[in-house]
């Protein structure tokens, strides 16, 4: 059985964590992670175009680096970027002082107030150390567009099953993920676009 929405308990274990955005507008958030891609990415913003929607794209700073024009391509067409270290680390895994030295490395290529820890896995000296400067941006509703063992209409199905108002949903650009998100990604649009939802960035109305 996949978690693919958080504990309520969770979530309230870490509150200075952004699990879910404000209920009451229909509006959802679409976040994607891991880019940016040179194919990939273009062709989840021209998805994106399609439906009027707005995203925010957690980049690796690696990645930022290699395809600086991608990169600015999202920018300019309007969504917005957040921080997603830039060598992709576990934060399980990763000493403190080598996990904040990665991220700021990160911000270096990625300005924005915005991070998600990769793999959502974060330890609570990571997280006093960065909720200073940062918004630390967990999720609502995970796609498993990643998961290798996830078809492309499971990956329909987890968003659709789960979604509400104020969710946070994460998608992938990235290689393993892009069979799932380009099948799922317009369904999930076309479904809450014709219930009446809008899809903005994070920084419509945040709130922690």
């Amino acid at each position: 059985m996949k978690a693919v929405t958080v504990p309520v308990f969770l979530r309230m274990f870490y509150p200075s964590l952004l699990w879910t955005m404000p209920e009451g507008n229909k509006r959802l958030y679409l976040t994607f992670d891991d880019g940016p891609h040179p194919q990939l990415t273009p062709a989840i913003m021209n998805i994106l175009s399609d439906y009027n929607a707005k995203a925010t794209f957690f980049c690796v700073g690696d990645n930022v680096q290699r395809y600086p024009e991608v990169y600015e391509s999202i920018l300019h067409r309007g969504h917005l970027t957040g921080n997603h270290s830039f060598n992709h680390l576990n934060g399980w895994k990763t000493p403190l002082n080598v996990y904040y030295e990665n991220v700021n490395l990160c911000r270096s290529y990625v300005d924005s107030k915005w991070f998600r820890p990769p793999y959502g896995r974060i330890t609570p000296s990571q997280i006093q150390a960065l909720k200073k400067e940062y918004t630390i941006v967990m999720w609502s509703v995970l796609s498993y567009d990643f998961d290798q063992e996830t078809s492309p209409e499971q990956c329909v199905d987890y968003v659709l099953d789960h979604t509400t108002d104020g969710a946070i949903v994460v998608f992938h650009d990235n290689v393993k993920a892009e069979e799932n998100v380009l099948f799922a990604l317009p369904k999930v649009l076309e479904h809450y676009t014709s219930k009446g939802y809008t899809f903005c960035r994070l920084d419509t109305e945040a709130q922690i």
